[in-house]
């Protein structure tokens, strides 16, 4: 029994040796430990570069917040830094004929009648545009300015000018204004014939005018959706081979420019189809101006202060199945000749009465309504190649196209 008791007591040492041991040895394994690493309950560290985050939480070794900002900048960005500054804010004081007022004046209602008695009544709209060239040129949409008595353009920086309409084209909806101050930074005019389907659209614009404190255009980013849209004609104004888009386009941005992923102005941004009276807001269908087209109107209207209207000397009406029959055509698309002016364009051409007209440069023609559509991009001594039916074969002609006179 004693010499268990003996051997228990000697056990009993040398455990209580080990655990000392082990206590000091753990101690300074840690201090070695934790001058080489980070610990959490304090003590020395040493420093290991940082680096940016990867997607999954791993840093990446090297980069930067400069690499990052890099990375960030995409063509998108690039772009709008490159036109932003050449967008505009348009404000035009209009006055407007009314015929009753919330407030009427009882003392001329009594003599006159409210209805014999229109008063004028001052109101404001606003849109978008761009410088296109230093000078100080604007190019807009004419339903922005139109009727203006006084217009002012916002810059971007904040600073405002008085503007001034140079001149104005009704029919494609485009107007140039000038805005005199020193040399302007303008935008790269691109290619509207080259667009593809499917590539990035950027649309700007000044949506907000004065509601806030802040004279920046808005930017929002779509892709070209489709191409040479044509539409009926509206009020005299045909939008023929328009450039649709799902950027959004909301109220105060036409005028603005559209453009792509090269920073190049392609189109002018117009009007939206919102599908419901009740809802003006953008569902993603918006159309703009070639910028092909609008190049070569504002140069007509910084040269001559208009848009010289074109004179073939050709009237033409719509072909009905009696007339076609009449005339040996088996079908109805096309317009018929009814009258061609003596030493005009069209009879210097070889066309004659009767002749059936069916297509006019690179555009179908269905009805008499195509005819103009087709001239928004002809101007004064421009040619067009017309192919034409006439006793029963196809032919053609080219007509050099003259300046309307009213005298005529």
């Amino acid at each position: 029994m004693q010499n268990r008791n003996g051997k228990a007591g000697v056990y009993l040492l040398f455990l209580i040796t080990g655990l000392i041991l082990g206590v000091v040895g753990g101690t300074e394994i840690v201090k070695a430990l934790g001058k080489r690493f980070t610990s959490p309950f304090g003590g020395p560290v040493t420093r290991v570069q940082q680096g940016p985050v990867s997607e999954r939480g791993a840093q990446c070794p090297g980069a930067s917040s400069q690499d990052l900002a890099s990375d960030r900048e995409n063509a998108i960005v690039r772009a709008t830094k490159m036109v932003s500054p050449c967008v505009v804010g348009i404000v035009v004081t209009q006055m407007q004929l009314v015929r009753r007022t919330y407030g009427s004046d009882e003392f001329f209602d009594f003599f006159f009648g409210p209805e014999l008695m229109p008063r004028v009544k001052e109101i404001e709209r606003m849109g978008s545009g761009f410088v296109f060239c230093k000078e100080g040129y604007i190019l807009t949409n004419f339903h922005v300015v139109e009727g203006a008595q006084k217009l002012f353009v916002t810059f971007s920086n904040g600073g405002q000018i008085e503007g001034k309409v140079i001149g104005v084209d009704p029919q494609t909806d485009l107007a140039v204004l000038s805005a005199k101050g020193p040399n302007y930074s303008c935008v790269k005019l691109g290619d509207s014939d080259t667009l593809l389907i499917g590539e990035w659209a950027i649309a700007i614009g000044n949506p907000f005018g004065f509601f806030i404190n802040d004279a920046h255009p808005t930017v929002t980013v779509g892709v070209i959706s489709a191409v040479d849209r044509n539409f009926a004609p509206s009020e005299g104004v045909y939008y023929q081979g328009m450039i649709q888009t799902d950027a959004a386009i909301n109220q105060g941005n036409s005028g603005g420019p559209l453009v792509d992923a090269k920073g190049e102005v392609i189109g002018i941004n117009t009007f939206i189809f919102t599908g419901s009276d009740s809802y003006r807001g953008s569902i993603g269908i918006g159309f703009a101006i070639p910028i092909d087209r609008a190049k070569r109107v504002a140069r007509e209207i910084i040269a001559y202060g208009k848009r010289r209207p074109i004179y073939t000397g050709i009237s033409v009406q719509d072909l009905n199945r009696s007339i076609a029959l009449a005339l040996g055509y088996d079908r109805t698309d096309g317009v018929v000749i009814s009258e061609i002016a003596k030493n005009s364009p069209g009879e210097a051409a070889g066309l004659k009465r009767g002749d059936i007209i069916l297509q006019m440069g690179n555009r179908h023609i269905h009805s008499s309504g195509d005819i103009e559509g087709v001239f928004l991009d002809y101007f004064v001594g421009d040619s067009v190649t017309v192919l034409y039916f006439r006793k029963g074969k196809s032919q053609s002609a080219r007509i050099v196209l003259n300046e309307y006179h009213a005298a005529r």
